[in-house]
């Protein structure tokens, strides 16, 4: 499969409000009530939102690097670029995630040519678990989300065990 990165547009940003995750994975829904300000937030450049893409641009997912990526609560100190992703949830549990992971990784290596990679995953989620630790990623802390007191933990992979035959 032959997946792309690029910004965000408006209508990726509106789809993405309006995705519906089912249970677990309903964590992740976002609230309606905040559609216009969830909009805003995916456009705002700061926050370094892209879309995933299948070809020929079928939006397909997004990912983020950086602040957006950190849960509060989590231990950061350790400098390293934090990585967001979400996917279309029709198309989540399929087996593609590791293809999703590489690309995302592979264009954060390019654009931002990290030493260190940082992802931050609620510990339920065992299927997003599976991907990156799929990937080359190792758990470094565990910890509960700051408000909700939700388990999420903190995966890192160092980017010079990156190889281009993952991609």
């Amino acid at each position: 499969m032959l997946l792309k990165i690029h910004y965000l547009d408006e209508a990726n940003a509106r789809e993405i409000a309006k995705w519906n995750y089912d249970p677990p994975y309903d964590f992740y829904n976002l609230n309606p009530k905040e559609i216009e300000q969830n909009i805003q937030y995916f456009l705002d450049f700061q926050n370094n939102f892209y879309g995933i893409f299948a070809e020929p641009r079928k939006f397909i997912g997004y990912c983020s690097f950086g602040k957006d990526g950190q849960v509060p609560g989590g231990n950061y100190s350790t400098p390293g670029l934090d990585i967001g992703m979400g996917i279309c949830p029709n198309l989540t549990g399929h087996g593609r995630g590791r293809c999703y992971a590489a690309t995302v990784l592979n264009f954060a290596q390019q654009m931002f040519a990290p030493v260190i990679v940082r992802v931050t995953i609620a510990a339920f989620n065992q299927r997003a678990l599976q991907v990156w630790y799929g990937v080359g990623f190792h758990c470094v802390d565990t910890f509960e989300h700051q408000y909700l007191g939700v388990p999420f933990v903190i995966l890192v992979r160092e980017t010079d065990h990156v190889s281009k035959a993952e991609w």
